[in-house]
């Protein structure tokens, strides 16, 4: 992997690397470069994870003519792909240096997990939502007792905004969240479940189920979980596999061949 990464950054490849470096005993994201060749004995595959291709973007927002590589998995790809359809980058402008994958329905061969099943107490399965359930499951709940259960998970919300800032595909200018007209300031819980419903319907068609969302929240709402459905939605109306393409635009679902032409990135919305 270090070799690699140095073959990128010697031959121009990528201007820039994001990986992980170990700092005071935390894998934290690092960027390195040919003029920091040295520091590459650093470089470290961590189990915690990061939105390095969103953090990726930001840098690209401000130099959009480096080439910047990133030490992804599977769902690193997906989220690229989607940010490349929605013009948030230009084909080409990240490169994965792909390590072990966590499962996911949208990935067909997945090498291995990171993301393992977490055990939950009797109030949460009793009164809750699962976590680890897949939609089939979820399903087969009645909507009176779906509903409840689903009340009590957004309750628990602290609208602390990380699932919305760790998102790797969350790049609108202006956020519905923060919309007083919508989503008023002050008081917890959120208006419920407003919220998280406007969220959710953010993420159709657009959410490669990383699970950072989930994994950022306080409070273990089972976000993965809900935008799985909303996804799934998705597919079976139109089909559409969400990050499984670069070249497949959003807008083709409702009958464009082709998506409009890109603004400059920097006023991409």
């Amino acid at each position: 992997m270090k070799d690699k990464v140095r073959d990128w950054l010697e031959t121009g490849k990528v201007d820039l690397f994001l990986g992980y470096k170990q700092v005071d005993g935390h894998p934290l994201p690092h960027a390195f470069s040919k003029e920091n060749l040295a520091e590459l004995g650093e470089l470290i595959v961590s189990p915690a994870r990061y939105a390095l291709e969103k953090l990726a973007t930001e840098i690209l927002a401000i130099k959009p003519a480096l080439k910047i590589g990133i030490l992804g998995r599977d769902c690193n790809q997906r989220a690229v792909n989607v940010l490349t359809v929605h013009q948030q980058i230009s084909p080409g402008q990240i490169q994965i240096l792909e390590v072990n994958c966590c499962p996911s329905p949208l990935r067909k061969h997945a090498a291995c997990s990171t993301l393992q099943p977490q055990t939950y107490g009797a109030v949460k399965l009793e009164l809750g939502v699962d976590n680890n359930m897949s939609v089939a499951q979820m399903d087969q709940f009645d909507q009176e007792s779906l509903y409840s259960r689903w009340m009590y998970e957004f309750q628990k919300c602290l609208k602390c905004y990380g699932c919305r800032d760790i998102c790797p595909v969350c790049f609108c200018k202006e956020c519905s969240l923060e919309n007083n007209d919508l989503v008023a300031t002050g008081g917890l819980p959120p208006e419920v479940p407003l919220f998280h419903l406007i969220r959710a319907v953010h993420m159709a068609g657009r959410c490669v189920d990383c699970g950072l969302c989930e994994e950022a929240c306080p409070v273990d709402i089972p976000l993965r979980l809900l935008y799985r459905k909303v996804n799934g939605i998705v597919k079976d109306l139109f089909g559409y596999e969400t990050g499984g393409s670069h070249e497949q635009p959003p807008f083709s679902l409702l009958g464009e061949s082709t998506p409009p032409e890109a603004e400059p990135h920097s006023k991409a919305v």
